[in-house]
């Protein structure tokens, strides 16, 4: 009988051994995306999915980028991105981005695109109650197809839109990137197509150019439809084969050459400085043949450099926690690179002119890898995180955004890859995490240290004094043989050693308008409960009381208490052995000390509930100092402003000068020194901290999530209702950061690129009511439409100008209008006098009904998301109990945009826009 047994059982094992997916087989398509070919050659995927509802993430991505360009055409495939916005055979001129944002899809934010060296890709999510608006917007989609009308008077007003675009990038990293690539990318073609193209070429290409571009490479046999969303998956079929038949590819159409980078042997380097780079850095590249996942084997050994980069990241982390890290960031990260290859790349910030330790540092802990690889433990530790990622990802596997199936899909049909399905790829994973060992771990590590090619790049201030190359590649070959392995020190504590008796409620309110219950514990803290079904395994926790740093006198240890706390572990643990503790759990938990408030934000999944409430309970009762690690994270912020202070950048003085005008040179908004911090003693900071967390009376704690009320009562009160309490409540103090009350105009003078940036604030003091707050919104919605149509539209004066109107209760009721935008030094003066007029017309006029039209369909598309969301339930219940608000209301939020209107707009224009106090503060180049 037993010799039967055994037989029965080893035939079962063989059999359940069998049915692993064989690694030999390609991999599958999730069976869910419907995907087909038009006999014109263009591709569709298209995927149902009901997250959020009623709305649908829609691209049209093509396979040509700048690297198809002519030397004549360079800039031309990233025009060509701007001109399907500005003209098409159905949406005449500007008709397309009106209609979109008046069907309340705002452009920029929600309609918009992206050129590449191998792919230009439009995006558009819309909503889907509507059958007819659906089929217009695969018209939208459809026109972006090969339907630009490339009217010459369009491509000569968006020449100066284009060239802004260009001028924001002008600076230190542009000027280092056109010197790293050709080195980089040595003997490829990338090396000489950056997207943004030439300026001759942007601002002379002929019509006739861009004519032969998109009759070129605008085809239907480089392009797919990805659909993804809440509809019928059939009728979006149709669709698609309704608007994108017709296209044609032309006779002798043009091969679509795939550009690859050579791999060359031995170390390639380049050593860049420049007058702005505030810091030296060192980037060094082992270049490999690509590895694309098609088969069960890539698969298999996608998860071995998965865990590989895990563990690498792991101990460069543990390193940085360290008393004297011997740079400021380091990292060793394989991934994909460019065109056919991969990259292990190594990349290092260096301490101050240390660029030697920096270089060695990084190469010991490479080659402490590549020698003797990695523990048991590690891998174990890699494994269960890989593992609890995965099983999120599973738990979440009908509640995933569409945007993440879209962008996927995007990805495989550009790669020429496929998208498996989440069940699969756990199934997979369950399979095949447990059998790969250690050994087989580090002999990747070992191959993949063993590049032949290699590429170093040394980037650095122009002050620094940079080594030749000869001695670089010394330093990157020094010999390692005094490395030495790597122990794993872990520490098995209880997280809580000290737990205090459970608190008691002392009341219970139901408020079943909007599903919460509201608790109240007997040391005064107050807890706010919404279970919701919007994520399967989410629970979010945020919680605040008034208080701050505004309470102290001194200005830096209070500005500090967080940092220290942050870097000093959890209860017993330091911070080195709580990131092992953390490992294979999905919880992340922060404490901050503000200006006005103690906060409290975390997150977890159900399983992880108690230790996240655990380590909260610890946050307030046991914070220990972890000296080592602080003291290294407090040399590495002198180390950072050190640079910053020897090197400022334009942008930096810029925001610097901006601070000081507006807070009028108040010392709470200085910019923090090397000095400052190096006189920062962490016990000091740390008992600010502790007497901030010392009394939990007053704090609201709300969780929102996939939880059940009468479940985790016991746990609340156990972890939040035994924090510490004297039963005083705590406030804030008023510290007169005020604005100025008058005009000024300010004018900084730094950098040496042909590019300026305004700032132009209007502030002043409200009532604190609701009502003003909401119309305050609109007023900059409205402000951001209006300046975008003139200064980029019609003037092409500038890219991306940026309007919006902030505002706050506390200390006291005031807010601050921002437009800012960048644009060449000449036009500085006529492009601030358009905003102001377009101020001035607000005031006078107000709102224009259009404008107020596609405001509101916007604002009411995202609310209807929103209330989907966990996040935004968590942060507005927090908000309404800290104003003291009905909590009610929160489902009748949008119901003032029945009211807003011309003649309200125009009120609160004239009341809020007041053109006796603005502050305008201009960054030009040096003369």
């Amino acid at each position: 009988m037993r010799a039967i047994l055994t037989f029965l059982l080893l035939g079962l094992s063989i059999l359940l051994k069998a049915q692993k997916f064989p690694l030999d087989k390609a991999l599958p398509m999730d069976p869910e995306v419907k995907v087909g070919t038009l006999p014109n050659g263009l591709k569709y995927f298209i995927r149902k999915n009901t997250e959020p509802k009623n709305r649908a993430e829609l691209r049209l991505a093509v396979k040509i980028g700048s690297i198809v360009e002519t030397e004549e055409q360079r800039g031309l495939a990233h025009f060509m991105e701007h001109m399907n916005f500005n003209g098409t055979k159905n949406f005449p001129k500007n008709n397309l981005v009106q209609f979109l944002e008046k069907s309340g899809i705002k452009f920029g934010a929600d309609i918009n695109a992206y050129t590449s060296f191998d792919e230009t890709v439009y995006q558009l999510p819309v909503p889907t109650d509507s059958l007819a608006l659906l089929e217009k917007y695969f018209s939208v989609l459809a026109d972006w197809s090969g339907n630009a009308t490339l009217d010459p008077e369009e491509i000569d007003k968006e020449r100066g839109v284009v060239l802004e675009e260009a001028r924001l990038h002008k600076g230190a990293s542009q000027r280092i990137q056109e010197k790293l690539l050709p080195v980089l990318l040595g003997g490829s073609h990338y090396a000489n197509r950056l997207p943004i193209g030439l300026e001759s070429v942007i601002q002379t290409a002929p019509y006739t150019e861009f004519q032969r571009f998109k009759e070129d490479w605008y085809r239907p046999d480089l392009q797919a439809v990805v659909a993804v969303g809440d509809f019928d998956p059939n009728v979006i079929e149709n669709m698609i084969k309704k608007y994108f038949s017709e296209f044609k590819n032309p006779k002798n159409a043009k091969p679509r050459t795939k550009f690859k980078v050579p791999l060359r042997e031995g170390t390639q380097v380049v050593v860049v400085k420049d007058k702005e780079q505030p810091y030296t850095i060192a980037q060094l590249y082992y270049l490999h043949k690509q590895k694309k996942e098609m088969t069960g084997k890539d698969r298999r050994e996608a998860i071995v450099r998965t865990l590989f980069n895990v563990m690498m990241s792991m101990r460069f982390s543990e390193l940085q926690k360290s008393a004297n890290p011997p740079f400021q960031f380091g990292s060793t990260n394989y991934s994909s690179f460019l065109a056919d290859l991969d990259a292990l790349s190594s990349i290092v910030v260096a301490k101050g002119n240390d660029l030697e330790g920096a270089i060695k540092a990084v190469m010991q802990e490479n080659a402490r890898a590549g020698k003797f690889g990695f523990t048991a433990t590690e891998l174990e530790r890699a494994k269960m995180s890989y593992k609890s990622s995965m099983e999120k990802m599973y738990a979440e596997k009908d509640k995933t955004s569409s945007i993440n199936f879209v962008e996927e899909l995007v990805e495989a049909f550009l790669n020429d890859l496929v998208m498996t399905n989440i069940a699969f790829d756990k199934e997979f994973l369950d399979q095949y995490l447990a059998d790969i060992s250690l050994e087989e771990v580090n002999k990747f590590t070992n191959e993949v240290f063993s590049s032949k090619g290699k590429v170093l790049a040394v980037i650095g201030p122009e002050t620094a004094e940079l080594p030749e190359e000869g001695i670089l590649k010394e330093w990157v070959s020094a010999d390692q043989q005094n490395v030495q392995a790597y122990v794993d020190d872990v520490v098995d504590v209880p997280l809580v050693q000290n737990l205090s008796n459970a608190g008691k409620y002392v009341a219970q309110k139901e408020i079943k308008e909007i599903g919460v219950t509201e608790l109240e514990l007997d040391n005064g803290v107050k807890v706010v409960l919404k279970p919701t079904t919007f994520k399967n395994d989410e629970i979010l926790i945020r919680a605040s009381r008034w208080g701050g740093t505004s309470l102290y006198d001194d200005i830096d240890h209070p500005a500090f208490a967080s940092f220290v706390a942050s870097n000093s572990g959890n209860g017993p643990l330091n911070n080195k052995q709580l990131s092992k503790f953390l490992s294979g759990k999905v919880v992340n938990v922060s404490v901050s000390v503000g200006q006005l408030s103690e906060s409290v934000s975390a997150s977890s999944t159900r399983k992880d509930l108690e230790t996240a409430l655990q380590m909260i309970y610890n946050k307030f009762t046991n914070q220990n100092l972890d000296a080592e690690a602080v003291s290294g994270a407090l040399a590495n912020q002198i180390e950072i402003l050190k640079n910053i202070e020897a090197t400022p950048t334009p942008e930096k003085v810029y925001d610097d000068t901006l601070q000081a005008v507006l807070s009028q040179n108040h010392p709470r908004r200085a910019p923090m020194t090397s000095d400052r911090v190096a006189k920062i003693d962490a016990e000091k900071a740390l008992a600010i901290y502790k007497e901030r967390f010392s009394n939990a009376n007053g704090f609201v704690f709300v969780l929102v999530g996939a939880f059940e009320v009468e479940e985790i009562k016991p746990l609340l009160a156990q972890y939040l209702g035994s924090l510490p309490s004297n039963g005083k409540l705590s406030t804030f103090r008023d510290l007169g950061i005020t604005p100025p009350e008058k005009k000024m105009n300010v004018v900084v003078k730094k950098g040496k690129e042909d590019k300026a940036t305004v700032t132009l604030v209007y502030n002043g003091t409200y009532e604190g009511k609701v009502e003003e707050e909401r119309v305050l919104n609109a007023l900059g919605e409205i402000l951001q439409m209006r300046l975008t149509e003139e200064l980029r539209e019609n003037e092409g004066g500038a890219y991306s100008p940026y309007a919006t109107i902030n505002y706050s209760r506390w200390p006291t009721p005031r807010y601050q209008g921002v437009i800012s935008f960048g644009c060449a030094p000449v036009n500085v003066e006529k492009l601030v006098a358009i905003c102001k007029s377009e101020v001035e017309k607000l005031v006078k006029e107000g709102a224009q009904e259009d404008d107020i039209q596609k405001y509101v369909n916007n604002e009411k598309l995202n609310f209807e998301t929103y209330l989907q969301r966990n996040a935004f339930w968590a942060s507005t219940l927090l908000s309404k109990y800290q104003k003291g608000e009905d909590v009610k209301g929160i489902l009748h939020e949008n119901d003032y945009l029945k009211e807003l209107s011309t003649s309200s707009t125009k009120a609160a224009a004239k009341k809020f826009l007041s053109d006796d106090r603005w502050v305008q503060v201009t960054l030009l180049p040096e003369e």
